[in-house]
């Protein structure tokens, strides 16, 4: 005897919506069943709630994508500038601790001979990207690094590649399958070798 094959919750929130409405309409009228369950009312009123929740999710994440990359902007022209005042004081205080102190800036620790790999970075997170298919990685800064290592695996962490290399403490993965879950880890590099992996961190691409 046949059956009904709803296959629903496999369905995206718009699919779910269309799919409501479809069944919705087909009720509607049908002779065949006079009295539907839950009333044909009370399923509109959910489609119709689910569907304004769901354009104010995609208004909100659109505004966090641009918010995100103003913030991005301003953030390497911040950088940009104190880059240029400190190399200011540099030229000023010709190497005067206490000037150079006195600006609100630090002075460089002297030169170490590197005799060991760096540990493994620490404080993995994972965020989504600003576009479709991609994923923002940032994490501590490790001292004496001079670049680190991206690898990423599907679904579960086990089948390791390489993603990338970043000579900064983050790093965007694109191209990736929307909808995907990914495990990211990374590893830092300095002179001597490589660290050990960091913990890995997991995220589903946008």
């Amino acid at each position: 005897m046949p059956k009904v094959k709803l296959n629903f919750r496999g369905l995206s929130i718009r699919a779910k919506i269309a799919k409501a409405r479809q069944v919705i309409d087909s009720l509607t009228g049908n002779p065949n069943y006079p009295s539907p369950h839950p009333p044909l009312a009370d399923i509109a009123a959910l489609a119709n709630a689910t569907e304004s929740k769901a354009n104010e999710a995609d208004a909100t994440d659109q505004l966090r994508k641009t918010q995100t990359a103003e913030l991005g902007a301003l953030e390497d022209q911040l950088d940009a500038a104190m880059i240029q005042a400190a190399s200011y004081v540099d030229s000023v205080s010709g190497g005067d601790e206490a000037k150079i102190m006195s600006a609100g800036l630090d002075t460089r620790s002297p030169a170490t001979t590197t005799t060991e790999p760096p540990p493994a970075p620490a404080a993995l997170d994972v965020t989504v990207g600003d576009r479709d298919g991609e994923l923002d990685a940032s994490w501590d800064t490790v001292a004496g690094a001079k670049s680190y290592v991206i690898e990423i695996s599907e679904d579960v962490p086990t089948a390791w590649k390489h993603s990338g290399v970043s000579t900064k403490s983050k790093f965007t993965l694109s191209g990736l399958e929307s909808g995907k879950r990914y495990w990211i880890r990374v590893a830092a590099i300095n002179s001597v070798g490589q660290s050990g992996w960091s913990d890995p961190a997991t995220k589903i691409a946008p």
